[in-house]
């Protein structure tokens, strides 16, 4: 639902009641990840998309019939060989989707929408699989471990016979659902985690889908060069907050860089030791300048980020490994640095370049290899890919 969390947020804005699928679990070469989703209005408009094409049909009708009796449903969809245009996977993968409805004067959903549309972390934990009831139920819940909505009932006798509710306490079910979830968004991660009906921690009652929602990952582009501008262009196509700086105010400026969310004028390593990274980082060194390069890579090899690229021939990238060797920075930490920056496209205009950065990016947030697909045995999609790039 998240994943078209702008979309549906303009919906809610507006009054519209709708019926949402979200894909929940997927297997084998499955063209859409977790977290996919697919919306539904009143007035049989629809945005987003859970297959690809294949099954939306199917989803549509899902969507359609649940808006009409307000009971969300759980379905399996899978490869059809017998005919390719039955309703099925054609690709040989297996989707599951979670389909609910929602109403325009709910206010959970509502708060949920409207944070992850302003770019806010917060995670939507819906019961996935388990008693008719349940399923569909949803909390809400902030990066500080507060909730909102409950997955059970809060009368007297709490949830399943737990006393907690005449206790003036939310019910296990839903502090322990809020705790999995709140472990999900601290990792910017979606996907499912099981837990039993009572909310205690041993699995195989519930399943429960946790949809996090974080501010997009940062790219910062030391070096405003040509090929920064492209490249920035890029980073913003793949969904970061992008960062262009460089020492020299006359290059550093808003005409040249546009599409740059934010343009800083300051020695690299300074900004970056001031600026906040994490393990969604991604640090571009175009500068190719030993007196900007060497004090930034020796500071950003120490950090915990995803990436550190650094652009230069092969010569330039040797004499820069001598001297960050000669600064101190260690061998286990020089292994990280990804230069020369990019993919082997043979490309050498600054648009081609910045697509071989992107792709190496890509390549390596994903666990791929880099190599063309023809000919290779190995899947196509692999498991655990999403379509956010946390």
């Amino acid at each position: 639902m998240l994943d078209i969390a702008d979309e549906l947020h303009r919906w809610v804005q507006d009054g519209r009641d709708f019926a949402v699928a979200t894909v929940v679990a997927v297997g084998g070469s499955a063209p859409r990840p977790v977290g996919a989703a697919l919306a539904v209005d009143t007035d049989g408009t629809v945005v987003g998309s859970v297959s690809g094409g294949c099954v939306e049909g199917a989803v549509y009708d899902l969507c359609v019939q649940a808006l009409q009796d307000g009971e969300a449903v759980r379905e399996r969809f899978g490869y059809s060989d017998e005919d390719a245009f039955a309703v099925g996977l054609t690709c040989g993968g297996v989707i599951e989707v979670l389909v609910t409805p929602v109403y325009a004067d709910q206010p959970l959903f509502a708060a949920g929408l409207t944070a992850a549309a302003r770019g806010e972390a917060v995670a939507l934990a819906r019961v996935a699989r388990g008693p008719a009831e349940l399923l569909g139920r949803a909390l809400l819940v902030h990066p500080d471990g507060t909730y909102e909505g409950s997955l059970g009932a809060m009368d007297e006798g709490g949830l399943h016979g737990t006393d907690e509710g005449a206790l003036g306490r939310p019910p296990r079910l839903d502090r322990t659902s809020a705790a999995q979830a709140r472990a999900l968004l601290d990792a910017g991660r979606t996907g499912s985690v099981e837990i039993s009906e009572d909310g205690s921690h041993c699995p195989g009652g519930l399943t429960l889908f946790v949809e996090s929602s974080v501010p997009p990952p940062r790219m910062i582009v030391f070096g405003a060069v040509d090929f920064a501008a492209a490249l920035v262009r890029a980073g913003k196509f793949l969904g970061y907050r992008v960062t262009v700086c460089d020492a020299r105010p006359v290059f550093a400026t808003r005409s040249r860089f546009p599409d740059a969310d934010e343009i800083v004028v300051d020695w690299p390593h300074r900004y970056l030791l001031r600026t906040a990274t994490d393990e969604r980082t991604v640090l571009c060194v175009l500068t190719h300048d030993a007196k900007f390069d060497i004090p930034l890579l020796r500071e950003a090899l120490r950090l915990p980020v995803a990436f550190v690229g650094a652009m230069g021939s092969r010569r330039t990238h040797e004499d820069r490994n001598r001297r960050l060797r000669e600064a101190g920075v260690a061998e286990r930490d020089l292994a990280r640095l990804r230069s020369p920056i990019g993919l082997d496209l043979g490309g050498r205009t600054p648009e081609e370049t910045a697509l071989s950065i992107a792709a190496e990016i890509v390549a390596l947030r994903n666990g791929g290899s880099g190599m063309p697909l023809t000919g290779s045995v190995a899947p196509i999609h692999r498991a655990g890919q999403r379509a956010s790039v946390a």
